[in-house]
């Protein structure tokens, strides 16, 4: 099951703006997404530079939404990023297509 996810910035110029905690949170929160590439559980992730304030995005691999959840809730930076989760209905993964 694949699931779309956003995360959500405590402020508008918080990409620009960060304290070096939350700098040094927001660098384990990318190692921690990065192995779960290398698990292939997160497919695509990164910040996405939308004039109205950056955000974050993800496609991820799970099992189910418990599951999903899980993967969410041990994120060094949950708290400081809120968290939109959506299932996807369907997802062509391009490795995937013979």
């Amino acid at each position: 099951m694949y699931f779309f996810l956003r995360t959500n910035n405590p402020r508008p110029g918080f990409s620009e703006d960060m304290t070096p905690a939350e700098r040094e949170r927001m660098a384990a929160h990318v190692d921690y997404w990065t192995e779960r590439a290398r698990e292939r559980i997160s497919i695509v992730f990164g910040p996405v530079a939308d004039p109205a304030g950056t955000f974050g995005i993800a496609v991820c691999r799970a099992p189910d939404a418990e599951a999903m959840q899980r993967l969410v809730d041990a994120d060094p930076a949950k708290g400081l990023l809120e968290y939109e989760i959506t299932p996807m209905a369907g997802a062509v993964i391009g490795h995937e297509v013979q």
